[in-house]
């Protein structure tokens, strides 16, 4: 008999929904992970930190109060990085207690130490004085994570020259900033720091930003951070980054150079598989430490799945969270309906952007007709209240059967409204729902039956001309 039924390595999001529905099965479950990151990257460098970071920009520039009491308003003039963290210790801290309790309470054993495998029933867990144990398991989950890429060429210092994780223990608030690339983790920093007064750069090689996102969200996107002193340069590579005493000095391919007090390198992630001797389990991993699965996240041996950011896309807490009860329901045999195809996404830019289905650009490529439907928060009272007159929604809705192909999201909130959406389209239900419905006023969510009047006012029209 072995130790556990099933063992989990990595106690991030994945791995914590792993352990805890195997634990409600009846099922002996057991989590192994390094000293003091209980609740994995997410917790301690990655979403958590980064979101609670948000908030309180937010709170102490009062960035989203100054279309009513001017641009000159400020909470506080003089932010300090202690400022910033001390919120998000608080979080943290609260949050590894959380999950403490959690796996306490559904008598999940936490194993502290690293974890690699002897076999693939067999992981050897490290504990922090250098002794090991051996653990077996019918069932072995990996849900590492991953941790931040950064390019061989690039000599990161941890304190001007920056990565994801490094970025959150800055000393001081930059005057000026560079950030290199444009995607979700990079654009979420740029917002921020430009919020909170630097003067940011953003060099990505690729034309544009955020290209699975609507074009329009994104044109708004950039006009608001260029009004907060953001630079783009768009097709533009970092050929080297110089360390001087007074900052930094970012040379670009085409010639140009950058001076910045720091630069923040977002160059993707690398799965955290390297030290888990994969090969002794039968497994492998490709160049960017991620494990291949297939739609239960089983990996090539058949008892051992694979969960989270270490699978690659979306590589989301959201998504993860889903995987990993999935993996152990499957695991024991236990009926579990698949992830639907339909997930929100949330960016935590400034503003927010948030949708699910697909966008115009995808629909009209693959010659899908659809008519758009839009709601502005300028012309709703809860937007108003808010002082948000920027923000909006956007509803892709089918002329034949009025389903929503799509809901697209910018501005307060948007993270959270695009839950109404995505309820009505995992039903399969149609715009019809949200003209009839009624919303509590006055809310942004309002700004559904709005959009929702619009896109069916169109519609109509048509009709009555093709009539």
């Amino acid at each position: 008999m072995r130790d556990y039924d099933i063992l989990v390595i990595g106690s991030g999001p994945g791995g914590q929904k792993a352990a805890i529905a195997a634990a409600k099965l009846g099922r002996r479950a057991a989590i192994v992970d390094r000293p003091g990151t209980l609740g994995g990257v997410s917790l301690h460098t990655g979403t958590i930190p980064s979101k609670t970071l948000r908030e309180a920009v937010l709170y102490l520039t009062g960035l989203n109060q100054r279309d009513m009491y001017g641009q000159s308003y400020r909470l506080k003039d003089d932010i300090t990085i202690g400022d910033l963290t001390s919120r998000t210790e608080h979080v943290v801290g609260r949050e590894v207690d959380v999950i403490r309790s959690q796996l306490s309470r559904n008598q999940v054993a936490l194993l502290s130490g690293t974890g690699r495998f002897l076999d693939e029933h067999t992981v050897a867990v490290t504990d922090a004085s250098g002794r090991e144990r051996a653990v077996t398991a019918d069932f072995v989950v990996v849900a590492t994570g991953t941790r931040p890429a950064r390019p061989a060429s690039v000599e990161f210092d941890d304190r001007t020259v920056l990565d994801s994780d490094s970025v959150l223990c800055m000393e001081r608030v930059p005057r000026s900033m560079v950030i290199v690339g444009a995607g979700v983790i990079g654009m979420e920093y740029a917002s921020m720091f430009a919020a909170l007064g630097s003067k940011v750069t953003v060099v990505e090689q690729r034309e544009a930003m955020l290209g699975f996102c609507d074009a329009e969200v994104i044109e708004a996107l950039k006009y608001h951070l260029r009004d907060l002193a953001v630079t783009f340069r768009f097709g533009e590579t970092v050929a080297a980054v110089e360390r001087h005493e007074r900052g930094t000095l970012t040379v670009l391919a085409s010639g140009k150079k950058i001076a910045a007090d720091a630069v923040m390198y977002s160059a993707g992630r690398q799965g955290l598989t390297e030290e888990l001797c994969l090969e002794r389990a039968g497994l492998s991993a490709d160049k960017r430490g991620r494990i291949s699965v297939d739609e239960h996240y089983r990996t090539a041996v058949p008892h051992i799945y694979a969960v989270g950011d270490v699978i690659g896309f979306p590589a989301l807490a959201a998504t993860s969270m889903e995987q990993g009860r999935t993996a152990a329901y499957h695991a024991f045999d236990e009926p579990v309906h698949g992830m639907p195809d339909l997930q929100p996404i949330g960016i935590y830019t400034i503003p927010e952007i948030s949708f699910i289905g697909r966008t115009e650009d995808q629909l009209t490529d693959a010659s899908v007709p659809f008519e758009v439907g839009v709601s502005r928060y300028r012309e709703l009272a809860r937007g108003q209240i808010i002082g948000d007159a920027h923000g909006m929604l956007k509803l892709l809705v089918s002329p034949a059967d009025r389903k929503l192909l799509g809901v697209h999201c910018f501005g307060t909130g948007a993270t959270e409204l695009i839950h109404i959406g995505s309820a009505v389209m995992g039903c399969g239900g149609t715009v019809d729902y949200l003209v009839d419905a009624v919303f509590n006023y006055p809310t942004l969510a309002e700004s559904y039956k709005v959009a929702a009047l619009d896109v069916t006012n169109k519609i109509r029209q048509i009709d009555r001309l093709g009539d």
